[in-house]
């Protein structure tokens, strides 16, 4: 398969992780716990860091939430977790880094959005107090700009100009632009006001899919900062899930992106950790990295007797995901592991045979027995009640085998 050919930007360091060119596309994900409460934003940076976040970004609203950062990033620590927390500033963050200096030291980086700070006005007093305290701290920022909260003079501006133009544009054209410019305006302000230029990471995020692939494009061939991707406010459900890969999928594969994030909207008291895993599976999905064994499975016909197949689908996919967060450490490599779960004979076997580990159950009418295929070899047959547990042994020594250090 033909390699990647990613845009070659500087490598940002934030924390521990590096985000650019040289090194992996970056995951990231965001809490919804009030950061104010340490307690439960210590529980839920934890849950996402274990379930792959590298990076976790956290409000930053209020005084409260600026006071309670320190103690989440030592909470963190003491639990061995050295993800990079990422302060979310708008309007007050000026104010919030400058009276809780503990704060500005430990966040990894911090976030301002441009269309929230006094960028553009007749000064820009908050922007650039924002971007002192980060030359002061040495942090790094994204100045994330958005389809939500774009500039309103630079846009007024843009349109005006626009319209007396003799060859006016498209009002969505004169949108993209204007985010475009936004970002690239700000990025420049913070070099001059002393950020280096391998301390920026630029965003412009909107809520279409082919805005996100049409203003990313353009913002990519006009600048050589690294690049946060994510379609924000994707949605529910199947809509956000689809609407995130089909929007990030082409310009990870054009090599645009060095960090993404997928912008689930959970249901209530919902898993905040299915947005990790639809960014982890976007990125694996199109062979740009590997988090973990994939299983392959049918949807099921009118061939299939029954749904014990689905059941041993979602059995074995729930058992790698439990499993992953020790096998990381004992196994080094487990991630390529392939798997097919096979509902009948049709498909069963050959699918089985391009897997590491394939089992084919029986179809309707056909012989009550399950075939194992190990490295594309038949090995054993399975029968009985019995089948899932023995196929979990099977799968328990392979990987002991085949990646044990």
């Amino acid at each position: 398969m033909p390699e990647i050919q990613r845009r070659k930007t500087p490598t940002v360091q934030i924390g521990n992780v590096r985000v650019g060119w040289e090194v992996p596309v970056v995951v990231q994900s965001m809490t919804n716990t009030d950061t104010a409460d340490a307690a439960a934003t210590i529980e839920q940076v934890t849950a996402l860091a274990m379930a792959g976040s590298e990076i976790v970004r956290v409000t930053v609203n209020t005084e409260e939430a600026a006071a309670a950062v320190p103690a989440i990033v030592e909470g963190l620590d003491k639990r061995g977790l050295r993800v990079p927390i990422v302060g979310d500033f708008h309007y007050n963050g000026h104010i919030l880094l400058k009276k809780f200096p503990a704060t500005a030291r430990a966040l990894a980086k911090y976030r301002i959005n441009p269309g929230n700070v006094s960028i553009g006005r007749k000064d820009d007093d908050n922007f650039r107090t924002m971007v002192e305290c980060a030359v002061e701290n040495q942090k790094p920022v994204r100045i994330g700009v958005n389809w939500g909260s774009l500039d309103q003079a630079l846009l007024t501006r843009m349109m005006d100009e626009n319209s007396k133009s003799a060859n006016p544009l498209p009002t969505r054209e004169v949108m993209l632009e204007a985010m475009v410019a936004s970002a690239l305006d700000s990025a420049k302000a913070a070099e001059k006001y002393g950020l280096r230029h391998d301390q920026i990471i630029l965003s412009a995020k909107v809520s279409g899919v082919r805005d996100l692939i049409d203003v990313y494009t353009s913002l990519a061939a006009r600048c050589d900062y690294p690049l946060h991707l994510g379609l924000t406010e994707a949605g529910m459900g199947a809509k956000g899930l689809i609407a995130s890969t089909a929007g990030l999928s082409p310009l990870l594969l054009a090599g645009i992106g060095d960090t993404i994030r997928v912008s689930l909207t959970p249901k209530p008291g919902g898993d905040r950790t299915e947005e990790v895993q639809a960014a982890q599976q976007i990125l694996q999905s199109l062979s740009i990295r590997s988090f973990m064994p994939q299983v392959t499975s049918c949807p099921g016909c009118g061939r299939t007797t029954s749904t014990y197949f689905q059941e041993l689908a979602e059995q074995i996919s729930n058992y790698l995901r439990t499993s992953m967060p020790e096998w990381r450490k004992k196994y080094p490599g487990v991630e390529e592991l392939k798997l097919a779960v096979m509902g009948c004979v049709v498909n069963g076997p050959g699918e089985s045979k391009h897997a590491n580990l394939g089992i084919s159950l029986p179809g309707t009418f056909e012989e009550p027995k399950a075939p194992v295929y190990v490295d594309g070899k038949l090995v054993t047959t399975l029968r009985g009640d019995n089948i899932v547990n023995e196929f979990k042994t099977i799968l328990d020594e392979y990987v002991a085998s085949h990646y044990g250090k």
